[in-house]
């Protein structure tokens, strides 16, 4: 088996490699090229038509290396229709209610020759829920079509977790159908990546999300298949995990701003990643990362119990969650379109309810309660059946555990912080409010069981796998914060920090997060001996012995900025004729909360040219910290020095 899957991987992969340059050739000579778009994301025109490869190579090798059935024909139809409208798009322009109504006929046609999937015990059901799947998948590898090997890279990811997926259900041909599927779409993306010198088109992406969405519907075909319900309904989700999450992502946000669905435009997950401050490439690595994640959690899922599926599925599903919110705070609209559409009442209601975060942060912690006691329970009951006294008493007494705790959160004040800003403070408080839940869930136990049939070990495990998930859900924004880089981290003025104390810290903490400044931290620098070679926030401290200026050179080093008011006039006369040597300016950072009149008003800079905004805007939004940093130029104390304000 192995050796076939490797031969007809070879044989679409040869193939694909053999049939790319030659359609990208022809494209460019009849002018079928990508020109960029403001609504797109390539900067230079690129050859179309890649599909028309893909297609070549899969159908080919399909028809030589793999035994033909009738749910193979079924879905090289199926594939084949798909990919004739999307090549009559690629040059004619379709409109959406047009390719639409070919995504809706073909699918019918799949769904009346027998492929559906067997998610409910209702055979119309089961059609309906096909007929969405074939179509929805569809559209979702279509519009994940947006940067360079991102389409073609995940579809690879999920064909090769389904092979495997069928290899483990003994459906031997079907996995030869996705091996061989895998090999073509590797080899195109020899010249899909980034740079890309060809795209698959809507010949490629609509022909390559059909025959996902089809050959994911063979998972419920074989005999040998697992029995549990949860790999049935949730191995083809978790498979093709990404471009659901994206499609589901951009459509809400789009929604949200008064957009169209089917409206392209450069806000999809992919591009709010590089708005982040990711490269193109790390951006899509990261969404490959995420998509072999799925992958793999559906191959494991189809030999768990249903309630450890539950358990790794719903995980997972917060994780990407939280990384969704966390995209969703990146700006891709414009301030006019947003007014807009605030005056619709629909999406004025959804906006509303969107600002309600604790809504969200309650019910996420329904979920974490009902996880942290489970894998508890998993921990101390073993393998026992499901039907054993233990689990029926964990199913009993979920209920209660949930309600006990989120009444204890909220009387704990776990919901009055803000996640962006989580601090040591608000773990203690976690560490208070899970020991005096867990204390106030065994005196419910006490008095409603008389805690009968329980394990205080349940409790103790709970206890500390639930602190663990409340501080590691709270603390999310501010990983994702350091593990991404700033979204002006190649465009902003490059800084060093001087002063790496209290004040430096303050000082990188607003550059570091406040975008709109456009600065970059890049190291700090501080004349304490105690403090060299060391680092503070991921940045190096270098001694203040060294000339300064030497060091702006080696750094690139594009303005300085004093972090203390602990230096004598003497050495701040070095720092600035230092700088001065190499065309650095010097700034100083100040809190002047005499300036801060009317909180509401925000926080009025000085009238400098130097300040860190557009000196025509003078009023900076309000935080939650009156005490804001302001840079302002440094003034020596002398009258002798000749230049003005370095």
């Amino acid at each position: 088996m192995l050796n076939a899957a490797l031969l007809n991987a070879a044989a679409g992969l040869v193939l694909t490699l053999i049939a790319t340059p030659l359609v990208r050739a022809f494209a460019r000579r009849i002018g079928a090229v990508a020109q960029p778009k403001a609504d797109r994301w390539h900067q230079a025109p690129t050859a179309m038509m890649g599909g028309v490869a893909i297609y070549v190579a899969v159908v080919v090798a399909l028809l030589l290396r793999v035994r033909t059935s009738r749910e193979l024909w079924v879905v090289i139809g199926g594939g084949t229709a798909l990919f004739v409208i999307g090549l009559v798009d690629d040059f004619i322009r379709l409109k959406p209610y047009q390719k639409l109504c070919g995504q809706v006929l073909t699918a019918a046609a799949v769904v009346y020759l027998g492929l559906v999937l067997p998610w409910t015990d209702s055979s119309p059901l089961n059609m309906l829920i096909t007929f969405f799947w074939l179509v929805g998948v569809t559209n979702a590898v279509n519009m994940l079509d947006n940067m360079d090997g991102l389409s073609a890279g995940v579809a690879a990811i999920a064909s090769l977790s389904l092979a495997i997926n069928f290899v483990v259900n003994g459906q031997l041909n079907e996995a030869l159908m996705l091996a061989t599927f895998f090999g073509a779409l590797a080899g195109f993306l020899v010249y899909n990546h980034n740079p890309a010198s060809i795209f698959m088109g809507d010949c490629g992406s609509m022909f390559v999300g059909f025959f996902l969405a089809s050959t994911a519907l063979l998972s419920g075909q074989g005999g040998g298949r697992s029995r549990s319900v949860i790999a049935v309904l949730a191995v083809p989700v978790l498979v093709l995990c990404i471009p659901i999450f994206d499609t589901t992502f951009v459509t809400l946000a789009r929604k949200l701003a008064g957009r169209s669905a089917s409206q392209g435009g450069r806000d999809h997950t992919s591009h709010r990643l590089v708005a982040l401050g990711l490269s193109e490439r790390h951006a899509v690595w990261m969404l490959y990362a995420f998509a072999i994640l799925g992958g793999g959690i559906s191959i494991f899922v189809r030999k768990m119990a249903v309630d450890a599926s539950l358990a790794v599925i719903a995980a997972f599903a917060i994780i990407l969650g939280i990384l969704g919110v966390y995209l969703a705070g990146v700006r891709v609209y414009s301030e006019e379109e947003l007014n807009a559409a605030k005056q619709k009442p629909i999406v004025s209601f959804l906006l509303d309810l969107s600002y309600k975060r604790r809504i969200f942060e309650v019910a996420l912690d329904v979920i974490l309660i009902g996880l942290a006691y489970y894998a508890a329970c998993a921990v101390v009951f073993g393998h026992q059946p499901a039907t054993s006294p233990d689990w029926m008493l964990f199913r009993d007494t979920l209920p209660i555990i949930v309600f006990v705790k989120l009444t204890v959160f909220l009387a704990g004040g776990v919901y009055r912080g803000l996640w962006r800003y989580a601090s040591l403070a608000n773990v203690v408080d976690y560490v208070k409010a899970v020991a005096v839940s867990s204390v106030a869930t065994i005196l419910a136990m006490l008095f409603l069981f008389r805690f009968e049939g329980f394990s205080r070990k349940v409790f103790v495990i709970d206890g500390v796998v639930l602190l663990l998930l409340l501080t590691g859900s709270r603390f999310a924004f501010r990983v994702m914060r350091r593990l991404l880089p700033a979204p002006h981290a190649r465009t902003g003025r490059r800084v060093l920090i001087f002063g790496a104390g209290d004040g430096g810290e303050l000082l990188f903490r607003e550059l570091r997060n406040n975008g709109e400044l456009q600065y970059t931290p890049i190291a700090f620098i501080d004349d304490d001996t105690r403090k060299f070679g060391k680092f503070m926030h991921g940045l190096r401290v270098y001694s203040g012995d060294q000339p300064i200026a030497d060091l702006c050179t080696k750094l690139r080093i594009e303005e300085v900025v004093l972090s203390t008011a602990k230096i004598s006039p003497l050495r701040l006369r070095e720092i600035v004729e230092s700088c001065a040597l190499v065309g650095v300016p010097v700034k100083r950072m100040k809190i002047d909360l005499e300036r801060v009149a009317d909180l509401e008003l925000g926080w009025v800079l000085p009238a400098a040219d130097v300040d860190l905004v557009d000196p025509a805007a003078r009023i900076i939004a309000p935080r939650t910290k009156p005490q804001a940093p302001v840079v302002e130029p440094v003034r020596l104390p002398s009258a002798t020095w000749k230049a003005k304000d370095h």
